[in-house]
């Protein structure tokens, strides 16, 4: 175990921004999107946003908790914190494979994104027809050598800002990264404003209509288990990334202001990102709801349609905004496995950063070759190499782990409800519920709605 003195963040500001870029990633810019056109716009918006409330504040502030009070990462943060003879610490393992997990296909992903944009900056789409298009994808995503290039370059990156340091690379780097996107994403978004038709997607996006929300052909279950879906995987909660950021910060601020804060922010990237796609949809008729390929085939369709000039500079901007968003995911969840190598092994920042480099390296490249050369390789129901990966952090790890940080916190044979409370409420600001009604549903209710998702999850991949 780890004795080097604990680094912190040099400011609140940092803590934010690190914490929210964590959160803000594929899941806002990428995937809320679709899931939105697919399950009827507003009315699912206003699900997801009960959903993040109910469940995904709570776990939150119960990492922050657990990394603020213990000033490690999840490699000992349980065990600082547990009574003496539990095995709650078990699970530190656990929470480290999750990270690994994520990143051995979040990096591949990630790689499209910077491809296509130094690709718009080029100006390759802008003589190409829709099924030109439809095809550049496709070859991006067949070819093996193009995927694990730009992996290796988001992998590099990554642990190179870790390298630098928490304050000086992480902390600065994020920083620069979260206002570059806040300001791309705004910006964006007044200018499709202007776009003459794109009235009807706002009508589709912000105004609610429940009875097609119940009608719809996925019908009321499946719209709300998306819903809450959405809000829970979001966050990336259960695997440590954010308990992390908790232990590098202090005690002027209770955790559950905090929290919303960082929640706040999450939000604002998906609504804005919905505000930018769905209106530019609408005012070039493509199908809001056409599924992943919509930011990579659909949404290039409509830069062309701006003509030559302003649809390679909005374009560029997009899949600027679209690097910057997973990047800042990359850089939160490298952070935390660096950390994890700190604490349990005592390796210095640099050894940490060097030994990951190459695990994650070699650990990414069959995501990567699961969709061309390896795409013949299945797991029952699930059809590639990546889906696997997503599925088991995804629909495993992240509410299974999210679960036991509840029951951790909450639990007198965990570290209890009254430490916990203690912990969250050191500070100035919002104070989290502290009364019996709270208390039984962190216990009791939140946990079933978990393991409910978890439950439909297997539901909704192996038996329909």
């Amino acid at each position: 175990m780890s004795d080097q003195p604990r680094e912190s963040l040099s400011s609140r500001l940092g803590f934010l921004l690190l914490s929210a870029g964590c959160a803000i990633g594929l899941g806002n810019v990428w995937r809320f999107p679709y899931v939105t056109g697919k399950y009827g716009g507003a009315a699912f918006v206003i699900l997801y946003l009960f959903f993040l409330l109910v469940l995904g504040l709570p776990v939150m502030v119960c990492e922050f908790a657990v990394g603020r009070s213990s000033r490690k990462s999840m490699a000992v943060a349980f065990k600082e914190l547990e009574p003496e003879g539990k095995k709650w610490h078990v699970y530190g393992g656990f929470a480290a494979l999750g990270n690994y997990l994520l990143m051995m296909f979040y990096t591949v992903v990630s790689g499209w994104f910077l491809k296509y944009f130094f690709e718009m900056v080029c100006g390759k789409f802008s003589s190409m027809d829709a099924k030109e298009i439809g095809a550049a994808f496709g070859q991006t995503v067949g070819n093996p050598v193009t995927l694990i290039i730009w992996m290796a370059v988001v992998i590099l990156l990554g642990f190179l800002v870790c390298g630098l340091g928490l304050q000086r690379g992480v902390e600065n780097i994020t920083k620069f990264m979260m206002s570059a996107l806040f300001v791309i994403m705004i910006g964006l978004a007044i200018y499709v404003a202007f776009i003459p038709g794109s009235g009807a997607g706002y009508k589709f996006y912000l105004k609610p209509d429940f009875r097609e929300m119940i009608s719809n052909e996925h019908g009321l279950w499946d719209t709300i288990y998306a819903a809450m879906g959405q809000a829970f995987f979001t966050l990336s909660i259960g695997i440590g990334s954010m308990e992390i950021f908790g232990s590098y910060i202090d005690k002027d601020y209770s955790l559950t202001g905090e929290t919303l804060r960082v929640i706040g922010l999450d939000t604002f990237v998906a609504i804005c990102s919905g505000l930018i796609i769905f209106p530019a949809c609408a005012a070039f008729n493509v199908d809001a709801g056409a599924g992943a390929g919509l930011v990579f085939v659909s949404l290039p369709n409509v830069f062309n349609a701006m003509g030559p000039i302003a649809g390679r500079i909005v374009g560029s901007f997009f899949f600027l905004f679209l690097s910057f968003a997973a990047f800042s995911t990359v850089i939160a969840v490298f952070e935390n496995i660096v950390a994890f190598g700190m604490d349990k092994f005592g390796w210095s920042r640099t050894k940490s950063v060097l030994i990951n480099l190459g695990l994650v390296l070699v650990l990414s490249a069959p995501a990567a070759l699961g969709m061309n050369v390896w795409s013949g390789v299945h797991f029952g129901k699930i059809a590639s190499i990546d889906a696997l990966e997503d599925f088991l952090v995804s629909q495993n790890l992240l509410p299974l782990g999210s679960l036991i940080f509840l029951l951790f916190c909450t639990w007198k044979s965990g570290w209890g409800w009254d430490n916990f409370i203690k912990e969250a409420d050191s500070g100035k600001g919002i104070k989290f519920p502290n009364n019996k009604a709270v208390k039984f549903y962190l216990r009791f209710i939140a946990p079933l709605i978990i393991l409910v998702v978890f439950i439909c999850g297997y539901i909704d991949i192996f038996f329909k």
